[in-house]
C-alpha cells in the first residue's frame, strides 16, 4: 500500500508530528528519511528492503555507500541521507557528543516523559536506558497498544537495554484516561520484569505511569519493595 493511502494518523511523518519519534518503527524511521520508494514499493516497503539487506538496524553503522546503491530504489542521495543520518546518531551517543542528563528522582523521572506523554490517545510503554551513573543512554517504545492497554513481553521490553549494555532502566507507560493509579495489572507486570531484570543483571529502578500533569511512581509507592 502507497503510505498516501494509509489513515493519516499511520503515515509516518503524521505520526511522527502527532505522537513523537518514538512511536515510529525503525523501517517508519528511514522512510521518513528515504522520502519516497520506487516503482509499486513505497517509502516504508523500501526501508525495510534497507534493514533486511543490513541486517538490521544495527547493520546500518557501518554499510558502505555501495551496498545502500546495489539495491533497487536506493540512489546516491537516499544512501548519503542514510549514512548522514547514522553517522549524527553516532556522534550524539560519543562521549563529547552532549552531556548526559541524570535522573536522580521519581520526579525528575517524570518530567522527562510528562510532556510527551500526557496527551496520548492510545497506551505506549517505554523504557529508559541507564548507564552505571544513571545518566540516560537512550529511550525506546517497546510497544503501542489502545485506550485499554498495551502489550508488554520481557523479551521485547529488555532487548534495548541488552543491546546497548545498559546498567539499568526505568519503566514509564501512560494511562489515556489522565488518572496515573495503578492497575493490578500495572503492579503485577512491573514485578515480573524486576524478576527478569535479576536474571539479566539489569536493575529496575523504577515504573511511572504518566496521567495528564500527574504521575504515579510505583518504586515511591511501595510497590517495587523486595519480600
Amino acid at each position: 500500500m502507497n503510505i498516501k493511502e494509509l489513515p493519516s494518523d499511520e503515515r509516518p511523518v503524521e505520526k511522527l508530528l502527532r505522537y513523537g519519534s518514538g512511536s515510529l518503527s525503525n523501517s517508519e524511521l528511514l522512510a521518513v528519511l528515504l522520502g519516497s520508494g520506487i516503482g509499486g514499493t513505497s517509502a516504508i516497503g523500501l526501508a525495510e528492503k534497507v534493514l533486511a539487506s543490513a541486517g538490521g538496524l544495527a547493520g546500518l553503522w557501518d554499510i558502505a555507500a555501495e551496498d545502500l546503491m546495489d539495491l533497487q530504489g536506493v540512489g546516491p542521495k537516499k544512501a548519503a541521507t542514510i549514512m548522514c543520518a547514522m553517522e549524527l546518531g553516532k556522534r550524539a551517543s560519543s562521549p563529547g557528543g552532549k552531556k548526559r542528563r541524570k535522573i536522580s528522582t521519581p520526579g525528575e523521572l517524570a518530567d522527562f516523559f510528562m510532556e510527551d506523554m500526557r496527551h496520548l490517545k492510545k497506551e505506549y510503554f517505554k523504557v529508559l536506558l541507564l548507564n552505571v551513573r544513571l545518566e540516560v543512554m537512550g529511550l525506546e517504545t517497546v510497544s503501542v497498544g489502545d485506550i485499554a492497554g498495551a502489550p508488554v513481553h520481557p523479551r521485547e521490553t529488555f532487548e534495548p537495554a541488552i543491546r546497548k549494555g545498559a546498567a539499568a532502566v526505568c519503566f514509564a507507560h501512560n494511562h489515556p484516561s489522565g488518572d496515573p493509579e495503578p492497575s493490578d495489572d500495572d503492579i503485577k507486570v512491573t514485578r515480573r520484569l524486576m524478576e527478569c531484570g535479576d536474571i539479566l543483571g539489569i536493575r529496575v529502578l523504577d515504573h511511572i505511569i504518566i496521567g495528564d500533569g500527574t504521575f504515579r511512581s510505583l518504586k515511591q509507592e511501595g510497590f517495587m519493595n523486595r519480600a
